[in-house]
């Protein structure tokens, strides 16, 4: 007789991902793990912050996903401003930072200290931005994604290329000073937009 066992975790691959080169060509919306909470305890001594970045960012990407059959139909224009930044912000996750490069030494592999400031950072973003939009939707200063998008082209380059930085030749010093670094840029730059 056989052993049973049970498989608690499904990745989804996806034909128009690999198709497209993105690579790993796993769905996020399809695959799933049953041992989400199994590391909950790990996570919350070393990266607190890490399971609400993690809920958000799925959340993000499903929204995503319901956002671009509306697009399909009635076009981007017709969207709301905030709707606009979770497409833009799901565009930074898929490509930024779901999307790897295991030929490069950046990418080869992403410690956990990366891929949390990575989160944190990409997070903040979408938040300052919906928090923008939202705050002044009824004031004379009112900022759309259009104004987000050419006043924060330097930030958000600098969030498209948090994934270049290499573990190895970097270090984790180097690497978390950028990233927070770059937390206090958009907190700044947000603040000045809103004045």
């Amino acid at each position: 007789m056989f052993p049973r066992f049970a498989s608690q975790v499904f990745w989804g691959l996806d034909k128009k991902l690999a198709q497209r080169k993105h690579f790993p060509s796993v769905n996020w919306l399809i695959s799933y793990s049953k041992y989400m909470r199994a590391l909950d305890d790990y996570y919350e001594k070393n990266f607190p912050e890490f399971v609400q970045l993690r809920t958000k960012v799925k959340e993000i990407l499903q929204e995503e996903e319901d956002l671009s059959e509306i697009v399909q139909l009635v076009g981007k224009a017709s969207l709301a401003e905030t709707d606009k930044i979770t497409l833009e912000v799901a565009k930074l996750l898929k490509d930024d930072f779901l999307q790897q490069n295991g030929y490069s030494a950046y990418d080869r592999f992403c410690p956990f200290y990366k891929t949390v400031g990575m989160l944190k950072n990409i997070i903040a973003f979408y938040d300052l931005s919906r928090h923008s939009v939202e705050t002044t939707a009824q004031s004379d200063n009112k900022i759309t994604w259009s104004v987000i998008r050419e006043a924060m082209g330097n930030i958000m380059y600098q969030l498209a290329s948090m994934k270049f930085k290499d573990p190895v030749k970097d270090g984790e010093a180097k690497i978390k000073a950028d990233y927070d670094e770059l937390y206090e840029a958009m907190q700044t730059a947000f603040r000045n937009l809103e004045d």
